[in-house]
């Protein structure tokens, strides 16, 4: 119940009736028994007006005042901060494909842990975000252009493929295009929807036109934040070509590009730990903080009282207040 940033603050002027209508009752209940003493016979005095009154007979009274203020409050307008569904964004989902993810420290694979938790983000996302797909790992490839279809993303999630090296500067740029082109065509009078790049990835940049740390500039210029994932434990290894291979995240890269980007850094070593982050990030990008209408509590809770002000005043004075 929200006392402040008031649209229309006027409306407690009322409360100065309220105040009146209180000093008027209290008046009305001291001249009435200053009657019953003026005309009653002293024999009667006691049954006709007992030295104390029951408290239960102004408690309808006491019950209609609190609910004219209540009410009042409600007129006034009073908002609240509250989450709010975003009706329109922009995030395009990047994730590694590369070897690497093939690796089983994170059960049944990082690849598979990877994919059941992006579809659940991309189910989880309000419906007005507009969420696109790119798989990236000796080069970049948009599988899914923005769009509110989430079967169209789940679907390219399960077709992830993997392949050799990570091209994570050229996934960015990819990404930063993706956006530009979606937001041109969707911009109209209020410009492009906000944007943002999600990239989950478990190792380090080994190929590409564009590096990493350059394209995350490039983010930051375009107003697009970019949150990094950096999945995967540092015991991961795989097998290429007949040869074990270490596979360790790394987190420090990931570190940087969020921190140039303006996004975030989160770090999941395990398929629930990605979820949560996935939950995280869903609940930031899918809905902001919005100063709206906080007036409904002050209207219920007035309501209720005034009906119970009216139910006592029929039980216990048998009249309406």
């Amino acid at each position: 119940m929200s006392l402040s940033g008031f649209t229309a603050p006027w409306w407690f002027l009322l409360l100065v009736a309220v105040a009146g209508l209180t000093a008027a009752y209290v008046v009305v209940q001291r001249t009435l028994r200053k009657r019953t003493l003026r005309f009653a016979n002293l024999p009667m005095l006691e049954k006709v007006a007992p030295k104390r009154q029951g408290w239960y007979r102004h408690v309808p009274a006491a019950l209609l005042l609190v609910a004219f203020a209540l009410l009042t409050v409600a007129l006034a307008g009073p908002t609240a901060e509250q989450k709010v569904p975003r009706n329109r964004a922009t995030v395009m989902l990047v994730i590694d494909t590369s070897l690497s993810m093939k690796a089983t420290d994170v059960k049944p694979s990082r690849l598979d842990a990877a994919q059941v938790a992006a579809k659940s983000f991309a189910d989880g996302l309000t419906p007005g975000i507009n969420l696109g797909l790119i798989s990236f790992a000796g080069s970049a490839t948009v599988m899914v252009a923005p769009t509110t279809d989430r079967e169209a993303v789940k679907s390219g999630i399960d077709g992830l493929k993997l392949a050799q090296s990570t091209a994570t500067g050229d996934a960015i740029v990819a990404a930063l295009a993706a956006i530009d082109s979606f937001g041109k065509i969707v911009g109209g009078a209020d410009g492009p929807p906000p944007a943002r790049v999600v990239l989950m990835t478990d190792g380090k940049e080994t190929v590409g036109t564009r590096k990493a740390f350059d394209a995350a500039d490039d983010a930051k210029k375009a107003g697009v934040p970019i949150s990094t994932i950096s999945f995967g434990t540092e015991d991961g290894v795989v097998e290429i070509e007949g040869r074990s291979q270490e596979v360790p995240v790394d987190d420090d890269s990931m570190r940087e590009i969020a921190e140039l980007s303006g996004g975030e850094f989160f770090k999941a070593a395990s398929a629930e730990e990605l979820r949560r982050v996935y939950d995280t990030l869903g609940e930031q990008i899918g809905y902001e903080k919005k100063q709206a209408d906080a007036s409904r509590p002050w209207v219920a809770i007035g309501t209720v009282l005034g009906l119970f002000a009216v139910a006592g005043a029929l039980l216990f004075g048998q009249r309406l207040p």
